[in-house]
């Protein structure tokens, strides 16, 4: 497989890297989770995303490359990091905290494609999956006893595993009729009490510890520790209604595929 060299700060791609493309999927932006969210932190990550973004286009509209689609990953936490009884569709606003302003930037610099070819954006939650993301990390934890709530325990973690992920994109890439953003999460959306008991369940491990303090999570890790103590229910009906169907639409069968 080529590689082709780039670097956003700069604002330089290796124009062979477009030549002859037909689709484009986005997935460039810095970890949310490395590091404490500081006002030159926070910018990264915003630039990370949206800059990136724009040096494709202005790249691809200088060479003339008009590509079918622009495939973009997105976050859920485009609704801003809140535990309610709403269930967040894709009409909602786009969220005013730290996180909310970090996924409406990059949304916005993804739209800028809109004149340029079809553009799908896919909101997705925390990934399960067996070696990346938070769930190797918590799996760690969970065998060796220590599983717990995080704060309440009562916030909603919606989630995804990574083979639905994946089918996700290829829907986007190859179906004309996907356009827009689609919230891409399990039709099962326990809350973190329940996510980290069955975790636990699934490891076979005992889960009595009492939940680590929310006040403690936001000392240890800043901002941050809002994405992972707030969360609310996400809709998917428009993405079920264009036909796409979850492999594993509740978490303790995926878990058991992943981790088993």
């Amino acid at each position: 497989m080529p590689v082709f060299t780039w670097d956003v700060e700069q604002g330089v791609l290796d124009p062979a890297a477009l030549a002859g493309v037909d689709h484009i999927v986005h997935l460039a932006g810095a970890p949310i989770d490395h590091g404490r969210w500081t006002p030159r932190r926070v910018q990264e990550l915003i630039d990370s995303r949206a800059e990136s973004a724009r040096l494709l286009l202005r790249v691809a509209r200088e060479q003339g490359t008009r590509p079918t689609s622009f495939v973009s990953a997105a976050g859920i936490d485009y609704y801003g990091a809140v535990t309610s009884d709403h269930i967040f569709t894709e009409d909602d606003p786009p969220g005013n905290d730290t996180i909310g302003r970090i996924s409406r930037a990059w949304e916005d610099a993804v739209d800028e494609w809109c004149d340029h070819c079809r553009v799908v954006k896919l909101r997705t939650p925390p990934v399960q999956a067996a070696d990346g993301g938070a769930l190797p990390r918590l799996a760690g934890l969970a065998r060796w006893g220590l599983a717990a709530p995080l704060g309440t325990g009562r916030q909603i973690w919606p989630w995804v595993h990574i083979d639905d992920l994946v089918a996700a994109y290829v829907r986007a890439i190859t179906d004309p009729v996907l356009q827009g953003a689609y919230n891409v999460c399990a039709p099962e959306q326990p809350d973190n009490r329940t996510s980290m008991r069955t975790l636990a369940r699934v490891l076979h491990r005992p889960f009595l510890l009492p939940p680590v303090p929310g006040i403690l999570l936001r000392l240890l890790l800043g901002g941050v520790a809002d994405a992972l103590l707030h969360g609310s229910r996400i809709s998917g009906s428009r993405l079920k209604a264009t036909g796409f169907t979850f492999q594993y639409p509740e978490l303790e069968p995926a878990l058991r595929d992943l981790l088993q």
